[in-house]
C-alpha cells in the first residue's frame, strides 16, 4: 500500500505520533474512505471587516467567512495517487459548507497542501511531532492567479499552523488551526474534537 504524504514527511519519526494519529495520518486503503465526525468549538474569525474578503475565499471551498460556535463537521478522507484527498463539511447556521483540500509531498521532504478549486490557495508545511501530537507550520504560501501560481512575499503571507493530537481520557481527536497575517494578527482559526474511522467505499455512513 502507499505511503501516505504525511508518512513519508515523517518517516521514522511516526513511530513517536499516538497511534490513533498514525492511523489517521498513513495513507487510505483502496476503496475505502477515512470517516471523521465530531464538533468545532470555534469557526472563523471574530473581526467583521475581514468578511467580505473572505467569502471569495469561501465561494472556493477554502475559508468560511463566519464567526461561529459549536459548529458540527464532517470529514472525508481518500489517499489517490499517491496524494491525501479531504473534505470538509461545516453545518454551519446558513446550511452546509465545504472545504477542500489535496495534500502532497514536495522534493524537499515537505508537504504542500492545495486548497479549495481547483487548488486556488497553496501553503507548504513542516512537519514536526511533538508529545505524540503532528504539528505543521507554514514556510510558505501561494495563490493561483489565471492559471500562474504566485508566491506570497513574506510581509504578505499568512502564518499557519495546525496541531491534531489524540485525547485519550475522551477518547477523541483533537485539532486546531490557526491563521495569522503580519500587522493583522490572527485572521482565521478552527478548534475541536472528533471521532475518526476507516469505511469500505460506498458504505452507508
Amino acid at each position: 500500500m502507499p505511503q501516505s504524504p504525511y508518512a513519508r514527511a515523517i518517516g521514522e519519526r511516526i513511530d513517536e505520533l499516538h497511534p490513533r494519529l498514525r492511523s489517521y495520518f498513513q495513507a487510505v486503503p483502496e476503496g475505502s474512505v477515512g470517516i471523521g465526525e465530531g464538533v468545532f468549538r470555534r469557526v472563523g474569525t471574530p473581526r467583521r471587516w475581514l468578511w467580505p474578503a473572505l467569502r471569495m475565499l469561501e465561494r472556493r471551498g477554502v475559508v468560511a467567512a463566519c464567526w461561529e460556535h459549536d459548529v458540527p463537521f464532517r470529514v472525508e478522507n481518500r489517499t489517490i495517487a499517491s496524494r491525501a484527498i479531504g473534505r470538509r463539511d461545516f453545518d454551519l447556521p446558513g446550511g452546509t459548507w465545504t472545504m477542500h483540500d489535496a495534500v502532497a509531498l514536495t522534493r524537499h521532504g515537505r508537504v504542500v497542501d492545495e486548497l479549495g478549486e481547483p487548488g486556488l490557495v497553496a501553503a507548504c508545511f513542516d512537519v514536526e511531532v511533538r508529545d505524540g501530537a503532528l504539528e505543521l507550520t507554514s514556510r510558505a504560501v501561494g495563490i493561483r492567479l489565471r492559471g500562474l501560481r504566485l508566491r506570497l512575499p513574506p510581509f504578505l503571507a499568512p502564518r499557519v499552523r495546525l496541531r491534531e493530537r489524540f485525547d485519550d481520557a475522551t477518547d477523541r481527536q483533537r485539532v486546531s488551526l490557526t491563521v495569522d497575517v503580519p500587522v493583522v494578527g490572527r485572521v482565521y482559526e478552527y478548534d475541536g474534537d472528533f471521532t475518526y474511522r476507516l469505511e469500505k467505499q460506498g458504505a452507508r455512513t
